[in-house]
């Protein structure tokens, strides 16, 4: 799975990117690219481990190796790098990797799907910056083979049921929100009444019933993820970073597919308690595991042997100003009290451009000014906001 922490490290470089160019930042970032694409095996291929050491092992095991995992951070990766800076080079590899995937998942060819989502995803985000449908369509097909075959302990990995069928959370708890950020995007795209349905029971069961007063989710570290309802230890807690961080994409993408308040609150909640605990005021000592007490004995560290969140939270830190606004249904939404700036295109209004100025979290005090050009001054004022807004 290290393959991956280069993709989420190249992810955050690229939103950091986006917001403040560095041309020294993105010279080490293209270096990095280019040898990221030298490895790339001519059928479109790439994952280290498998090239250097199982070339023969490819797509074997799917439940517990990561190739899927890795090839949806490197999309990731590739798509963010593309939008902030225009270049192609990533975005290419992406593509021929997931047109080498699709080569051989799907339906006709061969059924499987990974133990650690991300993949799924991934893929809704290529088709979103291609238009290409074969991407959507391949995310779809791993969302549907799930928990169709029966396989004994697959709730670890969300597989023990078909996903229209589930009602409360189970497994693992970073593979869980990753999946259920993947089924709220097709829900979102295509309407599904199932999808909706089982992303409302679940979310009802994770937030009532098995999550942190900061946010923090997946209380067991026997499986890192989910036990049974309200057992939620203090000192015990594994709460992991990385699962704080799928909490909060899976909470924002409901919040674009309904408009409602309450995934806003938990939004804000884990992100300012749950997934911020995960690093130190100077940035550089993490926490893997979030427990709510201690005595003494849990400090952050410089690094892990499984690296999955320091750059998880990298990347995430370097996109926190996507989540603060978002436009629908003829009104703007302001998510998260933020001190911020940004420029909205309105349907029927026109630009609109907003400035929030506030010290919030430690004052409760947020002034928002709009500046806007429209047909007529009422445009905006008449336009239909949620009462959650």
């Amino acid at each position: 799975f290290n393959d991956s922490d280069v993709y989420k490290t190249i992810e955050a470089a690229a939103y950091a990117l986006g917001l403040h160019p560095d041309p020294k930042l993105q010279a080490r970032v293209e270096k990095i690219i280019d040898l990221i694409a030298a490895a790339q095996q001519p059928d479109g291929y790439l994952n280290t481990y498998f090239t250097l050491v199982a070339p023969d092992k490819r797509w074997t095991n799917l439940a517990v190796r990561h190739e899927l995992y890795c090839a949806g951070h490197l999309i990731e990766a590739a798509v963010a790098y593309f939008q902030a800076t225009g270049k192609r080079k990533l975005l290419d590899v992406a593509r021929r990797l997931a047109d080498h995937i699709d080569g051989i998942f799907g339906p006709g060819k061969r059924t499987g799907y990974p133990g650690h989502e991300e993949i799924e995803l991934a893929l809704i985000k290529l088709y979103r910056v291609t238009g290409e449908q074969r991407y959507r369509r391949l995310a779809e097909f791993f969302l549907e083979v799930r928990g169709r075959d029966g396989s004994k302990g697959a709730a670890y990995m969300q597989a023990h049921m078909p996903i229209r069928q589930q009602s409360e959370i189970a497994g693992h708890a970073v593979r869980a929100m990753y999946l259920y950020s993947a089924v709220a995007d097709v829900a979102a795209l295509t309407g599904d009444a199932g999808y909706i349905s089982a992303m409302e029971r679940i979310w009802r069961d994770v937030v009532y019933r098995k999550m942190y007063i900061t946010g923090g989710i997946g209380s067991s570290g026997r499986n890192e993820g989910f036990s049974e309802p309200y057992d939620l230890p203090n000192d015990t807690a594994y709460a992991e970073t990385c699962a704080a961080i799928g909490l909060a994409l899976w909470n924002h993408r409901l919040l674009l597919l309904h408009g409602q308040g309450r995934f806003a609150d938990v939004l804000e909640r884990v992100m300012y308690n749950g997934l911020l605990s995960g690093i130190s005021l100077d940035g550089v000592k993490f926490f893997y595991v979030n427990p709510l007490a201690s005595r003494g004995r849990h400090h952050r560290q410089a690094w892990f042997g499984c690296a999955c969140c320091p750059p998880n939270i990298a990347r995430f830190l370097a996109s926190v100003g996507g989540y603060i606004y978002a436009v629908g249904q003829g009104g703007i939404w302001v998510n998260l009290y933020i001190g911020s700036s940004a420029e909205v295109k309105l349907d029927g209004v026109g630009k609109v451009r907003l400035r929030q100025q506030t010290r919030y979290p430690w004052d409760g005090q947020v002034r928002i000014c709009l500046l806007y050009t429209s047909p007529s001054p009422r445009d905006l004022s008449t336009s239909r906001m949620p009462s959650s807004a």
